[in-house]
């Protein structure tokens, strides 16, 4: 073995730690010198505590039905799921990618194992996990575009940073699609663009003295199969819930605010999900566990920017961010132990319930 290879397996121990420290960096800056800069926190508290309790319960229950609704996705790409089941991977997944530095592959790799305790196979996990990012990738994309539209009827402002938001979720989504479609359109296009991915993997490997990965494009080709089975088959149902969910999220956001005070005169429905849809523009780029300082400098800067009382502002998104980032966390826990400790789900690979795929214009 080369002395080089041996110095850059030295090295990964401290370049791995990089994530975590800027990680760590990011949520230290936002919440020990940007939020108290930007308000009190007995001002934020103030609002807090006066909250309203029939629209607190409202919002309870929203935030729970929020949880809910990403079950109804995974269900839906996963044929032969169980509603239970999604829940339990949905919830034990999310709390890792909410605490875990680069929680999102961990989080892909625990869903992998639960998968296979239950009998499903990887290539229909592959299936589910990916044509559900996709679909929730489409809707984070998409959402500055409607939301700029929806600013325009509604008669309110458009500011420099809405508009790039939209440019770049048109950008984005277009491109998006067009890589998606070519990989759908046929075996042939799916084959070229596992050769061509296989190529570039490759090459990212050889400069990290890896051995060149083999067999992708017919890896490619037979998760182009199986994903054109299942879009015939439920491709109306992913969307539809899909779209639900990420309209649910902006909903705990929209109560939330008007929960702590923060009036539509001051920061409008329409207004708010313009702010909503950057911010989850921004979350595509991993830099913390579940965008945890990101999210809420671009949404209480945003809101605040829209006309909202700076505390009121941040005191609806703190709520906010409780009970979509925090909550999760405790019942995802649940969730894992759960899943560790019950057996009467457990099958052999591969021997998961199949549910017949018919096409829904059948």
């Amino acid at each position: 073995m080369s002395t080089s290879v041996v110095r850059d397996r030295r090295r990964i121990p401290g370049r791995q730690a990089l994530g975590p420290l800027l990680s760590l960096a990011i949520v230290v800056a936002v919440f020990w010198f940007f939020l108290p800069q930007f308000t009190s926190v007995s001002a934020v508290w103030s609002s807090v505590t006066s909250m309203n309790g029939a629209l607190l319960a409202l919002l309870c229950v929203t935030a729970l039905w929020n949880l809910a609704t990403y079950w109804l996705v995974m269900a839906a790409t996963m044929p032969g799921l169980t509603y239970p089941q999604a829940a339990v991977v949905t919830e034990a997944t999310t709390a890792v990618s909410n605490t875990v530095p680069a929680g999102g592959a961990v989080g892909i790799a625990l869903s992998y194992s639960m998968y296979s305790s239950w009998g499903f196979s990887r290539n229909r996990s592959s299936v589910s996990l990916l044509v559900s990012g996709v679909w929730n990738n489409f809707a984070k994309l998409a959402m500055p575009v409607a939301a700029l539209v929806l600013l325009a009827f509604t008669g309110g402002g458009g500011g420099s940073a809405r508009i790039v938001a939209g440019c770049l979720g048109v950008a984005g989504l277009a491109g998006a699609v067009v890589i998606f479609g070519l990989l759908l359109r046929s075996r042939e296009s799916a084959h070229r663009i596992g050769v061509g991915a296989g190529r570039a993997a490759s090459a990212v490997l050889r400069i990290l003295h890896r051995p060149a990965v083999s067999g992708w494009e017919r890896a490619t080709v037979k998760f182009r199969d199986r994903t054109v089975l299942l879009l015939r088959a439920r491709w109306l149902r992913i969307s539809v819930t899909t779209i639900v969910s990420h309209l649910s999220l902006f909903l705990v956001l929209l109560l939330s605010l008007r929960a702590v005070g923060v009036a539509d005169s001051e920061v409008a429905w329409a207004e708010a999900l313009a702010v909503f849809a950057f911010a989850r523009l921004l979350t595509a780029i991993p830099l913390t566990p579940g965008g945890l300082g990101v999210v809420e400098v671009a949404l209480i800067t945003g809101m605040a920017a829209a006309g909202g009382v700076r505390a009121e502002v941040a005191a609806g998104v703190l709520v906010f961010r409780a009970l979509t980032y925090v909550l999760p966390i405790p019942l995802g826990l649940a969730a894992y132990l759960f899943w560790r400790r019950n057996t009467s789900w457990r099958r052999p690979v591969n021997s998961a319930p199949r549910t017949e795929l018919v096409p829904e214009s059948a």
